[in-house]
């Protein structure tokens, strides 16, 4: 099967959106889904609802605290927004929603509003078994190429 050209494919946007709730509450991802269906359905109605297509993209919640990535067609923001203000309860535990921000791409409200960092990485030349050798550095730990396969060490093994 084909893929539909760029021009027909449904366009996204992402809500990064901030969960509160008592720490003994136990929420889950798919409770959490039930929930905005039934929020969705309740306020827009089916066709409302379908149109919108909210779905949680991506789920942590721990602790009374959490954080969420729902997904929602574009043009429909507005009502994705008033469907999870109208959520006080998720499988019967009280909980506090907010929208943190919106973003066109997954990457983008994960690093802007969920604090999600890009994983910085470099390149470096390090001695090693006697030799210089090429490595690739993220966050404080290097991963040593050794011919076709790599080597992990830290800038402790270094100094």
């Amino acid at each position: 099967m084909k893929h539909l050209p760029k021009h027909i494919r449904p366009h996204w946007r992402y809500l990064a959106v901030g969960l509160e709730a008592w720490p003994d509450a136990d929420i889950d991802r798919r409770s959490f889904q039930r929930s905005i269906w039934f929020a969705a359905q309740n306020l827009l109605g089916d066709a409302g609802s379908a149109d919108a297509d909210l779905t949680v993209f991506s789920f942590d919640f721990e602790d009374g605290d959490g954080e969420a990535l729902v997904r929602v067609r574009r043009g429909h923001t507005d009502e994705a927004r008033a469907v999870l203000a109208c959520i006080d309860d998720v499988h019967g535990d009280s909980v506090g929603v907010f929208v943190r921000g919106i973003s066109g791409t997954v990457r983008g409200c994960e690093e802007k509003y969920l604090g999600r960092q890009r994983e910085v990485s470099g390149e470096r030349s390090v001695v090693f078994a006697d030799e210089t050798r090429p490595a690739i550095t993220r966050d404080g730990a290097l991963d040593i190429q050794v011919d076709d396969s790599f080597v992990g060490a830290t800038e402790l093994d270094f100094e």
